[in-house]
């Protein structure tokens, strides 16, 4: 399979917990660039190492395999383990060595299971902590300098333990009024207020982030008709020419409500494309992966796909392999991982805001 596999181009989730003949026939025929983990595909460690080790062995190129990983209730894996504290409790802690080690034991618990990428840190200011907007407890910081300093601290450590990072949602989710997964936001707020607040976080770490995920909300300041996952003024003028950004670029899901609801699924993949993304992301209409590479062959310019496999060869270069699974390991980093958030909440508030064994549902946000 050669490296400039239009495949090499989608970000796909997977349909259940394992590879059915007929799922691993398809995933063999596209060859997706990547894959991500959602709590339908997670039932025990053993079973979820087995199915990242199972898509890696379909792949010819080594594959970037995600998850949103970032604590509270955005944590994939607190299905089968413990539930790291977010970021929100990370940051009114206030304590770096207590989210340094958060990075850490993010990076150690993922290697394990396979992954090379986490879908973090989250790089949004808390405007207002109870906003409907997906963001509720997932913000490191109310400030630019706060927001730098605790998700810098997380991105930091969880590199270190061999995993890349992905900062997001850029330009940023702040401001934002509606949540995108149902549908579009629209940001009226001028260029000044969101270089000063919004990009700043984004600006200040792009050399220390391995990638990046773009929104779908819509800013005025620069595009009044196109979110900004499909808006070259964004993406190519902003991030690559004017930020001069040289990380791998990732649209959000792509079948979220923001989207889905508002482009033709042809168009959306080309448009997307076209912006300046390197990956489309497609997480659960998963079998609609042929024709997203489909629509991208036949319709998007070469030099736009021709840009984008070479991002992704660029990014693929630094993926680290999985260490070796052992089951007594995942149990003692789960130690620490609860051990960490007793330190961050205490050990009452601890136990009581954790959920049950068996009774933790997945919350499928990012």
């Amino acid at each position: 399979m050669p490296a400039d596999s239009i495949g090499q181009l989608l970000l796909t989730g997977i349909p259940g917990p394992e590879l059915d003949t007929e799922t691993a026939k398809k995933l063999k025929a596209i060859q997706p660039g990547g894959f991500i983990i959602f709590g339908r595909n997670i039932k025990t460690p053993e079973q979820l190492r087995k199915l990242i080790d199972d898509l890696r062995d379909l792949s010819e190129l080594e594959p970037i395999i995600t998850i949103d990983q970032e604590g509270g209730r955005v944590s994939r894996l607190r299905l089968i383990g413990q539930e790291p504290p977010n970021a929100q409790q990370l940051r009114e802690k206030g304590d770096l060595d207590l989210i340094r080690r958060h990075g850490t034991l993010t990076g150690e618990i993922l290697r394990l299971y396979g992954f090379n990428l986490d879908l973090c840190p989250v790089l949004d200011l808390a405007f207002d902590d109870e906003a409907d907007n997906s963001l509720k407890g997932r913000c490191y910081g109310k400030n630019v300098p706060e927001v730098v300093a605790k998700a810098g601290a997380f991105n930091a450590a969880m590199r270190e333990a061999g995993v890349l990072s992905c900062g997001k949602h850029f330009p940023g989710y702040a401001a934002a009024e509606v949540d995108p997964h149902h549908e579009v936001p629209v940001i009226d707020r001028c260029r000044a207020e969101l270089e000063a607040e919004e990009l700043a976080p984004f600006r200040q770490l792009a050399d220390e982030l391995d990638s990046l995920m773009v929104c779908h909300s819509i800013f005025n300041a620069f595009d009044t008709e196109r979110p900004a996952s499909l808006s070259p003024a964004i993406i190519t003028d902003l991030l690559r020419k004017e930020m001069q950004y040289r990380g791998l670029l990732m649209t959000d899901d792509l079948d979220m409500g923001a989207i889905l609801n508002t482009t033709p699924f042809d168009e959306t993949m080309v448009r997307a494309l076209e912006a300046g993304n390197d990956l489309l992301m497609i997480c659960h209409r998963v079998e609609m992966g042929e024709a997203a590479l489909a629509a991208v062959d036949a319709k998007a310019d070469r030099a736009a796909i021709e840009r984008a496999f070479e991002s992704i060869g660029r990014f693929k270069r630094h993926l680290s392999p999985p260490t070796e699974f052992s089951a007594e390991r995942v149990n003692e980093v789960n130690e620490a991982i609860w051990d960490l958030r007793v330190a961050v909440l205490g050990e009452e508030k601890a136990r009581e805001s954790s959920p049950e064994d068996g009774k933790r549902s997945p919350v499928e946000l990012y």
